[in-house]
């Protein structure tokens, strides 16, 4: 099959033939997909997902998924001339995401709801969705870019790497990457807000969302305390070796790493090293402590070419949204979907729960949910 036959997202048939899903959060961002896409000729269909409650959400500011979103999206359909539908999915969000956050925190691990939402509700039972109606793909508004083959696509961090979400999406499975597409992943931001603005839709200048969508202003332990109650029960802030120092007010308002606002103080500088849920302890120490050099992962996602080689595979891997890639050597665990790496430079604050995505070069190569972190640190 000639490429010339291909349109622009690698279906060989004409636009008006080829049905397209949007997943339309209301942004500026997925709009502009839904745009983009109409102008070209595509036939399609937008869908938003209605996460929680209406009530709270509408009242949120700067969150993926509230009322006021729906609205959005909703609005800029009708501006397009598209079909739009609203999902009912909170039962599934609240037990695939918001639960398993709650639960993670609880096992003092530090969560990132926003991947078990792409990986348990948008890509999984959107998915399905888009199928249901025939369409041809799912299309996004994430800056990230998909090559190769249609069979056997690959996931590229997206053109402007300030804005790339290849992080977040390292659970995407080979099945799910080669229906999906992704139209702005060779585009900056600033070229997306004007195209908005020629298409006149009304959330151009509209901000992104900053916070998760169901937690305000990033007060993760209210929300815990409401899906947990008790969870903030008090413990005590133990030096590792040893030395009782303090108490703290609940295990839910640490996290690995942090230094600041531990509630001890006087001597050299404290680092939270882990937390122990069990005996509801903050364990500090020195920043050595922290220093971590060997990461097991579990439910690997491998999106590479072939199996990780037995001796081992150089990669870059990144162990937080926040921190650059850094050089590693990636290696086969004991089960199927294990593994583990070890860096040639220590990283500091890696902490149980985060993920650990891995690239080579702008290629994603997959990744995991850290289980375990090891560091050389001897008190």
């Amino acid at each position: 099959m000639s490429n010339v036959t291909l349109n622009s997202l690698g279906i060989n048939k004409a636009p008006e033939d080829t049905r397209v899903v949007v997943a339309m959060s209301g942004g500026v961002d997925s709009s502009v997909v839904a745009a983009m896409l109409k102008d070209e000729g595509y036939d399609v269909v937008g869908i938003t997902l209605q996460l929680y409650d209406h009530g709270v959400a509408i009242q949120k500011k700067g969150a993926c998924c509230a009322g006021q979103d729906i609205h959005d999206a909703r609005r800029v359909s009708e501006a397009v001339g598209i079909p739009h539908y609203v999902l009912d999915y909170e039962s599934r969000f609240k037990d695939s995401v918001m639960e398993d956050f709650a639960d993670s925190y609880i096992r003092g691990e530090t969560p990132i709801p926003c991947v078990r939402c792409n990986q348990e509700v948008k890509f999984k039972d959107l998915l399905i969705t888009a199928k249901d109606l025939d369409a041809d793909v799912l299309a996004t508004g994430h800056y990230v870019r998909r090559e190769g083959p249609a069979d056997h696509a690959e996931m590229h961090k997206a053109v402007d790497e300030s804005k790339d979400q290849s992080y977040f999406l390292f659970a995407t499975t080979q099945e799910q990457l080669n229906y999906l597409r992704f139209p702005l992943g060779g585009m900056v931001k600033e070229d997306v807000r004007n195209l908005a603005e020629k298409y006149g839709l009304k959330v151009a200048n509209k901000p992104d969302s900053q916070d998760i969508c169901f937690v305000p202003e990033g007060g993760y332990a209210s929300v815990i305390e409401r899906l947990r109650p008790g969870a903030g029960e008090p413990g005590e802030i133990v030096h590792l070796d040893g030395r009782v120092l303090g108490d703290h007010k609940g295990i839910i308002y640490y996290t690995i790493g942090q230094r600041r606002g531990i509630g001890v103080g006087g001597g050299d500088p404290l680092y939270v090293i882990r937390l122990d849920p069990d005996k509801k302890q903050v364990i500090v120490g020195p920043k050595e402590a922290i220093e971590i050099s060997k990461v097991h992962v579990k439910e690997l996602n491998w999106l590479g070419d072939g199996e990780i080689p037995d001796d081992g595979l150089k990669i870059e891997v990144k162990v937080r949204s926040t921190r650059p890639p850094e050089p590693a050597t990636l290696f086969k665990g004991d089960g199927p979907d294990e593994a583990y790496f070890i860096l040639d430079n220590p990283e500091y604050g890696v902490s149980s729960g985060q993920a650990a995505v891995f690239y080579d070069g702008n290629r994603l190569l997959g990744g995991g949910w850290i289980v375990k972190a090891q560091s050389a640190y001897a008190a």
